[in-house]
């Protein structure tokens, strides 16, 4: 077993907090985030998971990405908390985004990024709750999402 030295230590916890910011400064502005500037956070084997799409490899990230950030009028991400360690990476933030068919009104919606990397991002799944993003903004079925939620919680 190869031994490491204090200083392999040191640099390759380097290596791993400069990945986290450059991963956080990419989702900074999530209307128009740097899309040819990918390559420099993910790897080309890139596994994307969250509650409304899997994606696999590069081609496919961009294309998913450019849809979505086109599709909102603005968003940022605000990040509260991490937890970095060897190859993994768990970010705890919040959303703030406006889009055009959910009204006018900044959302926000509280999630959590797993990442797994090693010279860059191989694995990226972000964990939210979809509710709290998309159906409690549908008129309709806001109500419903309400009333279930009081429903539950008398019980």
């Amino acid at each position: 077993m190869e031994k490491v030295s204090p200083n392999n230590d040191a640099a390759s916890r380097l290596h791993q907090h400069a990945l986290i910011d450059r991963f956080k400064a990419f989702y900074k502005d999530v209307k128009n985030p740097p899309l040819n500037d990918m390559g420099d956070v993910y790897s080309d084997t890139i596994h994307f998971k969250d509650p409304v799409h899997e994606v696999r490899g590069m081609d496919a990230l961009y294309a998913y990405m450019e849809d979505v950030c086109h599709s909102v009028e603005s968003g940022r991400f605000e990040y509260l908390d991490e937890l970095v360690g060897e190859g993994k990476a768990y970010i705890k933030w919040n959303m703030y985004f406006k889009h055009p068919k959910l009204g006018n009104e900044t959302i926000v919606v509280r999630g959590m990024s797993q990442i797994q990397f090693n010279e860059r991002i191989y694995y990226h799944e972000d964990i939210y709750d979809l509710g709290e993003m998309l159906y409690e903004h549908i008129p309709v079925v806001r109500f419903l999402v309400k009333k279930l939620k009081q429903r539950l919680s008398n019980q």
